[in-house]
């Protein structure tokens, strides 16, 4: 009987009232199922009692009556969306009193409670009237949300700010400093408000001001740094102390001066910033002359120069700790597009291409060279897949981020610093430190051949059959090595290693002609005594007589 009047009823709407808000909730938009079983066993248990009170148990129920909530399943969603609706329409949020300025004069706003559907017993309240059988408007629970503040709790805020805007106040800052207006203090002040009941300073026009402050103010510490001079002599420049509005210490200050009414002069408070390299600890880096250094002259197409200065600028003043290992991919990083490469020619397996970043490779090899001059350990180093002649023979270094990397150790007991110097035609590395007054010895084995230059045949359908072009002359493989001694200023011998360098061979291209030839004109009788029509001219760029 339950089960069938709950159907009956599904789709008659219970009303629900609150604050003068009337809201239609139909039970079948929100009740999955309801167990009437379960509530009819429930209340039998309610009903019965146990031995010789059994009666009296049934009794109680009858006069006094019975609470039976069956087990329901709901729509939570539905629930909860219903539930929100009705707290948006009832609820009256709470207004703290406040303070508000009409031009300097300091003013009173009174607040008031607010009232708030009580959400949790609302809920239940919504499902027992949904799963009942009664359509009477029921009332939902709601409560009063009272303020945390009262007037007199403004009190003493108030007159902190009449005080505050009764007459200038002078910042200090060394001899001079900033005289603040009533009229600026009051776009500076920041009034009780949201249940708060202290005066402050905030706010935009307070964060401009600060900022203006700290534009004027501010300096920021300069580490100790290196300068060199003639004859590659490093001398240290000593580092700077700076200094930063303490922005808090001076807010407490400027309160300070508007509270009182005897002494308005707030000092400007600044913390002071260290630099991180002191000049004790730049003397302690031992950087006090050149330990070695290289030039290489370069040129090329626009992009590949820009490319080079790029990359120099990346490994310019960079420093190496005594026993640290330095790495070209490590110190630039990525080279790509968005640090500023652009293409140039560069070669890309053993053949001169156009790619991002080309021109790299000349400043580590130029930086190979100087870590060669100075003696350093050199743990990795690798060739070109070309050979190129401009450089130092199997002196050069190609890199490639991240797997082709040049590494050198700083073997020393002082630090090094990696300066570069870009010419408009040339590249200078050098490495400063604590001159090693090391010697080296190279011995350099000939370039050898090692194998012939390959031919690479291409199709030219602007050339008669028989036709050839050179479009390159190729180059064959080729090997070389270098020895290199290192001694200490004592001749002895620090290190004995040799590099080995082996380049690939260039294809001669040829172009060969697919073009069908003419028809030869119909012959013509010749004439006693004339001679032959000479052969032919061959071709611009025919290869010489006797090339595949």
């Amino acid at each position: 009987m339950l089960e069938r009047q709950a159907k009956e009823l599904g789709a008659v709407p219970v009303v629900f009232t609150a604050d003068g808000y009337r809201w239609r909730v139909r039970p079948d938009t929100v009740i999955v199922q309801t167990d009437w079983a379960a509530a009819v066993d429930a209340a039998r248990r309610q009903g019965q009692g146990f031995g010789p009170f059994r009666g009296l148990k049934r009794l109680g129920i009858r006069v006094f009556g019975g609470d039976v909530v069956p087990t329901t399943k709901v729509y939570q969603a539905a629930l909860d969306a219903y539930v929100a609706r009705f707290a948006r329409d009832a609820d009256r949020p709470r207004v703290e009193p406040s303070l508000r300025l009409n031009g300097l004069q300091v003013q009173l706003v009174p607040g008031h409670s607010g009232r708030v559907l009580d959400r949790q017993n609302a809920t239940h309240v919504i499902v027992r009237a949904l799963t009942g059988f009664s359509r009477s408007p029921v009332a939902l629970p709601v409560r009063v949300d009272p303020t945390r503040l009262s007037a007199g709790d403004l009190a003493s805020a108030q007159a902190q700010a009449t005080t505050a805007l009764s007459a200038p106040v002078q910042l200090l800052y060394g001899p001079g400093g900033w005289r603040l207006s009533p009229l600026k203090i009051s776009r500076l002040l920041e009034l009780p408000r949201d249940g708060s009941p202290s005066l402050g300073i905030g706010g935009p026009e307070a964060t401009r001001f600060f900022a203006g402050l700290q534009k004027r103010v501010n300096r920021a510490p300069t580490d100790a740094g290196f300068e060199i001079g003639a004859g590659n002599i490093v001398r240290v420049v000593p580092a700077a102390p700076g200094h930063e509005v303490d922005v808090p210490a001076t807010t407490r200050a400027l309160l300070a001066a508007m509270g009182s009414t005897s002494n308005r002069r707030g000092e400007l408070r600044v913390v002071p910033l260290s630099p991180q390299r002191s000049t004790r600890e730049a003397r302690a880096m031992g950087i006090t002359g050149l330990v070695g250094a290289y030039r290489t002259f370069y040129g090329g197409v626009a992009n590949r120069i820009h490319n080079v200065q790029l990359v120099a600028h990346l490994l310019d003043r960079h420093f190496i700790a005594p026993g640290a290992t330095f790495s070209f991919n490590a110190t630039t990083g990525d080279r790509n597009q968005s640090k500023g490469f652009l293409e140039a020619p560069v070669i890309i397996n053993g053949e001169l291409q156009t790619g991002l970043g080309g021109g790299v490779c000349q400043v580590s090899t130029t930086t190979f060279n100087a870590a060669y001059e100075a003696g350093l350990p050199i743990t990795d180093r690798t060739n070109h897949a070309l050979y190129i002649s401009h450089y130092p023979l199997g002196r050069d270094a190609t890199v490639n981020y991240p797997d082709t990397d040049l590494k050198f150790v700083n073997d020393t007991h002082h630090w090094l610093w990696l300066r570069t110097f870009v010419g408009s035609s040339s590249l200078t590395v050098a490495l400063y430190g604590t001159p090693q007054h090391r010697r080296v010895v190279s011995d350099v084995t000939p370039l050898v051949v090692t194998g012939p230059a390959p031919t690479k045949r291409v199709k030219d359908p602007s050339l008669f059959v028989g036709q050839k072009s050179l479009e390159q002359a190729g180059s064959p493989s080729q090997s070389t090595s270098v020895r290199r001694r290192v001694y200490d200023a004592n001749e002895k011998l620090l290190s004995d290693h040799t590099w080995y360098s082996s380049y690939r061979a260039e294809p001669n291209i040829v172009h060969v002609g697919t073009k069908p030839k003419p028809k030869p004109p119909a012959a013509k009788k010749k004439k006693k005594g004339g001679p032959p029509p000479p052969p032919p001219p061959p071709p611009p760029g025919s290869p010489p007589p006797g090339l595949p």
